[in-house]
Protein backbone atom coordinates (compact mmCIF):
# COMPACT_ATOMS: atom_id res chain seq x y z
CA UNK A 1 0.00 0.00 0.00
CA UNK A 2 1.45 3.40 -0.79
CA UNK A 3 1.80 5.99 1.47
CA UNK A 4 0.41 9.22 1.29
CA UNK A 5 2.47 11.94 0.64
CA UNK A 6 3.07 14.30 3.23
CA UNK A 7 1.72 17.65 3.46
CA UNK A 8 4.93 19.81 3.41
CA UNK A 9 5.47 22.23 6.59
CA UNK A 10 5.84 25.90 5.99
CA UNK A 11 8.70 27.56 7.89
CA UNK A 12 7.81 31.50 8.07
CA UNK A 13 11.10 31.91 10.30
CA UNK A 14 14.56 30.54 11.55
CA UNK A 15 12.99 29.65 14.91
CA UNK A 16 10.70 27.69 13.26
CA UNK A 17 13.29 25.11 11.78
CA UNK A 18 13.51 21.74 14.00
CA UNK A 19 16.40 22.41 16.55
CA UNK A 20 17.28 26.05 15.71
CA UNK A 21 16.65 27.91 19.20
CA UNK A 22 16.62 31.56 19.78
CA UNK A 23 20.44 31.72 20.28
CA UNK A 24 21.22 29.61 17.19
CA UNK A 25 19.14 32.05 15.59
CA UNK A 26 20.76 34.89 16.06
CA UNK A 27 24.32 33.32 15.19
CA UNK A 28 22.58 32.53 12.00
CA UNK A 29 21.67 35.98 11.11
CA UNK A 30 25.13 37.56 12.04
CA UNK A 31 26.24 34.94 9.48
CA UNK A 32 23.85 36.30 6.75
CA UNK A 33 20.86 34.23 6.92
CA UNK A 34 17.68 35.95 8.04
CA UNK A 35 15.24 33.93 6.09
CA UNK A 36 14.42 30.19 5.46
CA UNK A 37 14.67 30.74 1.76
CA UNK A 38 18.02 31.77 2.35
CA UNK A 39 19.31 29.41 4.35
CA UNK A 40 17.50 26.42 2.32
CA UNK A 41 20.51 27.58 -0.47
CA UNK A 42 23.15 27.03 2.56
CA UNK A 43 25.65 24.46 2.72
CA UNK A 44 26.36 22.39 6.17
CA UNK A 45 29.89 24.19 6.72
CA UNK A 46 28.27 27.76 6.35
CA UNK A 47 26.75 26.73 9.84
CA UNK A 48 29.13 24.79 10.89
CA UNK A 49 31.36 28.45 11.60
CA UNK A 50 28.72 29.38 14.17
CA UNK A 51 29.15 26.14 15.95
CA UNK A 52 26.32 24.12 14.59
CA UNK A 53 27.18 20.23 14.06
CA UNK A 54 27.31 18.82 10.92
CA UNK A 55 24.61 16.68 11.64
CA UNK A 56 21.94 18.97 12.91
CA UNK A 57 23.53 21.56 9.86
CA UNK A 58 21.95 18.90 7.79
CA UNK A 59 18.95 18.43 9.16
CA UNK A 60 18.15 22.35 9.51
CA UNK A 61 19.25 22.58 5.78
CA UNK A 62 16.94 19.71 4.77
CA UNK A 63 14.17 21.21 6.71
CA UNK A 64 14.35 24.64 4.83
CA UNK A 65 14.70 23.00 1.36
CA UNK A 66 11.52 21.02 2.22
CA UNK A 67 9.87 23.87 2.90
CA UNK A 68 10.97 25.78 -0.25
CA UNK A 69 9.88 22.12 -2.40
CA UNK A 70 13.76 21.88 -3.61
CA UNK A 71 13.23 18.57 -5.13
CA UNK A 72 14.44 16.37 -8.13
CA UNK A 73 11.89 16.80 -10.81
CA UNK A 74 11.11 15.64 -14.21
CA UNK A 75 12.24 18.20 -17.05
CA UNK A 76 8.11 18.26 -18.01
CA UNK A 77 7.51 19.67 -14.41
CA UNK A 78 10.26 21.88 -14.86
CA UNK A 79 8.93 23.53 -17.95
CA UNK A 80 5.43 24.40 -15.82
CA UNK A 81 7.76 25.77 -13.30
CA UNK A 82 9.92 28.07 -15.35
CA UNK A 83 6.77 29.51 -17.21
CA UNK A 84 6.85 31.32 -13.19
CA UNK A 85 9.73 32.98 -14.69
CA UNK A 86 9.59 36.75 -15.70
CA UNK A 87 11.27 38.81 -17.74
CA UNK A 88 11.78 42.95 -17.27
CA UNK A 89 12.22 45.23 -19.89
CA UNK A 90 15.51 47.10 -20.43
CA UNK A 91 13.55 49.70 -22.39
CA UNK A 92 14.65 48.83 -25.76
CA UNK A 93 12.34 46.28 -28.08
CA UNK A 94 15.48 45.49 -29.78
CA UNK A 95 17.77 44.76 -26.68
CA UNK A 96 14.48 43.10 -25.44
CA UNK A 97 14.33 41.08 -28.60
CA UNK A 98 17.91 40.00 -28.52
CA UNK A 99 17.38 39.02 -24.52
CA UNK A 100 14.23 36.89 -25.71
CA UNK A 101 11.91 39.01 -24.32
CA UNK A 102 14.05 40.61 -21.57
CA UNK A 103 16.02 39.98 -18.59
CA UNK A 104 15.26 36.47 -16.76
CA UNK A 105 14.53 36.67 -13.05
CA UNK A 106 16.05 33.81 -11.19
CA UNK A 107 19.36 34.42 -13.26
CA UNK A 108 22.51 36.67 -13.55
CA UNK A 109 22.72 39.20 -16.28
CA UNK A 110 25.87 41.13 -16.52
CA UNK A 111 27.06 44.06 -18.56
CA UNK A 112 30.17 44.96 -19.48
CA UNK A 113 32.17 47.68 -21.33
CA UNK A 114 34.60 50.42 -21.36
CA UNK A 115 33.61 53.74 -19.34
CA UNK A 116 30.98 55.30 -21.08
CA UNK A 117 29.20 52.53 -22.79
CA UNK A 118 26.61 52.50 -20.79
CA UNK A 119 26.08 50.05 -18.02
CA UNK A 120 25.12 52.60 -14.91
CA UNK A 121 22.36 54.00 -17.45
CA UNK A 122 21.34 50.52 -18.00
CA UNK A 123 21.24 50.10 -14.23
CA UNK A 124 19.46 53.35 -13.47
CA UNK A 125 16.76 52.34 -16.52
CA UNK A 126 15.79 48.80 -15.16
CA UNK A 127 15.28 50.62 -11.46
CA UNK A 128 12.36 52.46 -13.10
CA UNK A 129 11.24 50.01 -15.04
CA UNK A 130 11.34 47.09 -13.02
CA UNK A 131 8.13 48.83 -11.17
CA UNK A 132 6.06 48.98 -14.40
CA UNK A 133 3.14 46.70 -14.30
CA UNK A 134 4.39 43.20 -15.81
CA UNK A 135 1.76 44.00 -18.74
CA UNK A 136 4.29 47.15 -20.24
CA UNK A 137 7.19 44.87 -19.39
CA UNK A 138 8.03 45.34 -15.92
CA UNK A 139 7.61 43.01 -12.24
CA UNK A 140 5.50 45.63 -9.96
CA UNK A 141 8.04 45.19 -7.71
CA UNK A 142 11.08 47.62 -6.16
CA UNK A 143 15.06 46.98 -6.29
CA UNK A 144 18.38 46.29 -4.24
CA UNK A 145 20.88 48.75 -5.15
CA UNK A 146 24.27 48.49 -5.03
CA UNK A 147 26.47 51.09 -5.72
CA UNK A 148 30.23 50.39 -5.42
CA UNK A 149 32.03 53.44 -7.74
CA UNK A 150 29.69 56.32 -6.66
CA UNK A 151 27.76 56.68 -10.07
CA UNK A 152 24.25 56.35 -8.76
CA UNK A 153 21.96 59.85 -9.15
CA UNK A 154 18.51 60.28 -8.02
CA UNK A 155 18.49 63.07 -11.11
CA UNK A 156 18.39 60.13 -13.45
CA UNK A 157 16.05 58.00 -11.64
CA UNK A 158 13.42 61.50 -12.21
CA UNK A 159 14.39 61.94 -15.87
CA UNK A 160 13.74 58.35 -16.50
CA UNK A 161 10.26 58.04 -14.07
CA UNK A 162 8.92 61.21 -15.88
CA UNK A 163 9.38 60.23 -19.29
CA UNK A 164 7.35 56.92 -18.89
CA UNK A 165 4.80 58.83 -16.56
CA UNK A 166 5.68 57.82 -13.06
CA UNK A 167 6.19 59.56 -10.00
CA UNK A 168 9.17 60.16 -9.40
CA UNK A 169 8.92 60.20 -5.32
CA UNK A 170 7.09 57.26 -5.63
CA UNK A 171 9.54 55.51 -7.67
CA UNK A 172 12.28 56.58 -5.72
CA UNK A 173 10.86 55.01 -2.43
CA UNK A 174 11.11 51.89 -3.94
CA UNK A 175 14.84 51.86 -4.47
CA UNK A 176 16.19 50.30 -1.64
CA UNK A 177 20.54 52.29 -1.92
CA UNK A 178 23.40 50.98 -0.39
CA UNK A 179 26.96 52.15 -1.33
CA UNK A 180 29.38 49.61 -0.77
CA UNK A 181 32.99 51.34 0.15
CA UNK A 182 35.42 47.96 0.34
CA UNK A 183 34.98 44.48 -1.33
CA UNK A 184 34.59 43.20 2.35
CA UNK A 185 32.02 45.76 2.79
CA UNK A 186 30.14 45.26 -0.73
CA UNK A 187 30.14 41.17 0.39
CA UNK A 188 28.75 42.12 3.69
CA UNK A 189 25.58 43.96 2.22
CA UNK A 190 24.76 41.47 0.08
CA UNK A 191 25.26 38.91 2.87
CA UNK A 192 22.33 40.64 4.78
CA UNK A 193 20.65 41.53 2.04
CA UNK A 194 17.98 38.33 2.30
CA UNK A 195 15.48 39.83 5.26
CA UNK A 196 15.45 43.63 3.15
CA UNK A 197 14.11 41.93 0.36
CA UNK A 198 11.48 39.48 1.47
CA UNK A 199 10.21 42.25 3.71
CA UNK A 200 10.28 44.71 0.53
CA UNK A 201 9.03 42.34 -2.03
CA UNK A 202 11.86 42.97 -4.52
CA UNK A 203 12.73 41.45 -7.38
CA UNK A 204 15.52 43.16 -8.96
CA UNK A 205 19.09 42.99 -7.36
CA UNK A 206 21.86 45.18 -9.19
CA UNK A 207 25.20 45.28 -8.13
CA UNK A 208 27.09 48.43 -10.31
CA UNK A 209 29.72 47.38 -10.24
CA UNK A 210 30.75 43.69 -9.44
CA UNK A 211 35.02 43.99 -9.57
CA UNK A 212 35.68 47.26 -9.08
CA UNK A 213 36.82 47.01 -5.31
CA UNK A 214 37.82 43.40 -6.13
CA UNK A 215 40.03 44.81 -8.93
CA UNK A 216 41.63 47.74 -6.59
CA UNK A 217 42.41 45.82 -3.65
CA UNK A 218 43.56 42.21 -4.70
CA UNK A 219 46.38 43.49 -6.59
CA UNK A 220 49.11 41.34 -8.60
CA UNK A 221 49.17 37.53 -9.33
CA UNK A 222 50.09 36.49 -5.47
CA UNK A 223 46.58 37.88 -4.86
CA UNK A 224 44.31 36.33 -7.60
CA UNK A 225 43.55 33.19 -6.09
CA UNK A 226 41.83 34.48 -2.94
CA UNK A 227 40.38 37.49 -5.10
CA UNK A 228 38.75 34.92 -7.45
CA UNK A 229 37.97 32.78 -4.66
CA UNK A 230 35.89 35.68 -2.62
CA UNK A 231 34.47 37.08 -6.12
CA UNK A 232 33.14 33.07 -6.45
CA UNK A 233 31.97 33.62 -3.09
CA UNK A 234 29.72 36.76 -4.07
CA UNK A 235 28.31 35.77 -7.42
CA UNK A 236 27.17 32.48 -5.54
CA UNK A 237 25.11 34.77 -3.04
CA UNK A 238 23.73 36.76 -5.60
CA UNK A 239 22.49 33.80 -7.62
CA UNK A 240 21.11 32.26 -4.64
CA UNK A 241 19.09 35.52 -3.59
CA UNK A 242 17.71 35.49 -6.97
CA UNK A 243 16.36 32.00 -7.26
CA UNK A 244 15.21 31.89 -4.06
CA UNK A 245 12.95 35.60 -4.48
CA UNK A 246 12.65 34.82 -8.00
CA UNK A 247 14.91 38.15 -8.69
CA UNK A 248 16.77 39.35 -11.84
CA UNK A 249 20.25 40.32 -10.69
CA UNK A 250 22.32 42.32 -12.49
CA UNK A 251 26.16 42.83 -12.64
CA UNK A 252 28.03 45.56 -14.35
CA UNK A 253 31.73 44.63 -15.24
CA UNK A 254 34.72 46.34 -15.68
CA UNK A 255 37.19 45.72 -18.46
CA UNK A 256 40.66 45.61 -19.57
CA UNK A 257 42.44 45.09 -22.95
CA UNK A 258 44.55 41.94 -23.29
CA UNK A 259 48.06 43.26 -24.56
CA UNK A 260 48.53 39.80 -26.56
CA UNK A 261 45.42 40.28 -28.97
CA UNK A 262 46.17 41.57 -32.23
CA UNK A 263 43.12 40.89 -34.06
CA UNK A 264 39.97 41.81 -33.49
CA UNK A 265 38.62 43.89 -29.92
CA UNK A 266 41.00 43.06 -27.50
CA UNK A 267 38.41 44.23 -24.43
CA UNK A 268 37.90 41.38 -21.75
CA UNK A 269 35.44 41.88 -18.82
CA UNK A 270 37.67 41.60 -15.41
CA UNK A 271 36.84 38.52 -13.24
CA UNK A 272 38.13 35.40 -15.58
CA UNK A 273 36.26 31.86 -15.40
CA UNK A 274 34.61 32.55 -12.12
CA UNK A 275 32.24 35.60 -13.33
CA UNK A 276 31.93 34.47 -16.69
CA UNK A 277 30.64 30.53 -16.10
CA UNK A 278 28.45 32.38 -13.45
CA UNK A 279 26.69 34.78 -15.25
CA UNK A 280 24.02 33.88 -16.97
CA UNK A 281 23.65 36.09 -19.91
CA UNK A 282 26.63 39.02 -20.70
CA UNK A 283 26.27 41.45 -22.87
CA UNK A 284 29.21 43.33 -24.17
CA UNK A 285 28.02 47.61 -24.19
CA UNK A 286 30.31 49.70 -26.33
CA UNK A 287 30.07 53.13 -27.82
CA UNK A 288 29.09 53.89 -31.61
CA UNK A 289 30.58 56.70 -33.91
CA UNK A 290 26.86 58.21 -33.55
CA UNK A 291 26.51 60.29 -30.25
CA UNK A 292 24.40 58.57 -28.09
CA UNK A 293 23.91 54.92 -29.97
CA UNK A 294 25.01 52.40 -28.25
CA UNK A 295 25.93 48.72 -29.68
CA UNK A 296 24.61 45.28 -27.09
CA UNK A 297 26.30 42.27 -28.27
CA UNK A 298 25.05 38.81 -26.62
CA UNK A 299 28.33 37.09 -25.83
CA UNK A 300 26.78 34.07 -24.05
CA UNK A 301 23.30 33.06 -22.47
CA UNK A 302 22.54 29.19 -21.82
CA UNK A 303 19.79 29.00 -25.02
CA UNK A 304 19.97 32.19 -26.95
CA UNK A 305 22.20 33.17 -30.20
CA UNK A 306 24.94 35.42 -30.07
CA UNK A 307 23.67 38.92 -31.92
CA UNK A 308 23.79 42.28 -31.73
CA UNK A 309 21.72 45.21 -31.49
CA UNK A 310 21.58 49.03 -30.85
CA UNK A 311 20.06 51.29 -29.02
CA UNK A 312 20.66 54.98 -27.20
CA UNK A 313 20.79 56.54 -24.06
CA UNK A 314 19.31 60.19 -24.07
CA UNK A 315 17.66 62.02 -21.55
CA UNK A 316 14.70 59.90 -21.49
CA UNK A 317 17.01 56.65 -20.40
CA UNK A 318 17.57 53.64 -22.55
CA UNK A 319 15.24 53.64 -26.03
CA UNK A 320 15.17 52.60 -29.04
CA UNK A 321 17.58 53.73 -32.20
CA UNK A 322 15.89 54.90 -35.64
CA UNK A 323 16.49 53.17 -39.11
CA UNK A 324 18.10 56.18 -40.23
CA UNK A 325 20.42 56.72 -37.09
CA UNK A 326 21.44 53.11 -36.93
CA UNK A 327 25.58 52.25 -37.95
CA UNK A 328 26.08 51.31 -41.42
CA UNK A 329 28.69 48.31 -41.92
CA UNK A 330 30.97 49.39 -44.24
Amino acid sequence: MTEEPQEKTKYECLEDLPGIGPATAQKLRELGFHTVESLGTAAARELQSVGVSEKKALEVIRAARSSLAISFIRADELLKMRQNVARLTTGSKAMDELLGGGLETQTITEFYGAYGSGKSQMCHQLCVNVQLPQEQGGLGSGVLYIDTENTFRTERIVQMSQHLGLDPEEVAKNIIFAEAYTSDHQMFLLDNADKIIKESAIHLIIVDSLTSHFRSEYLGRGMLAERQQKLNKHMHKLIRLARAFNAAAVVTNQVMAKPDVFFGDATHPIGGHIVAHTSHTRLYLRKSARGPVRIARLVSSPYLPEGERVFKITKNGVEDVAEEDKPRRK
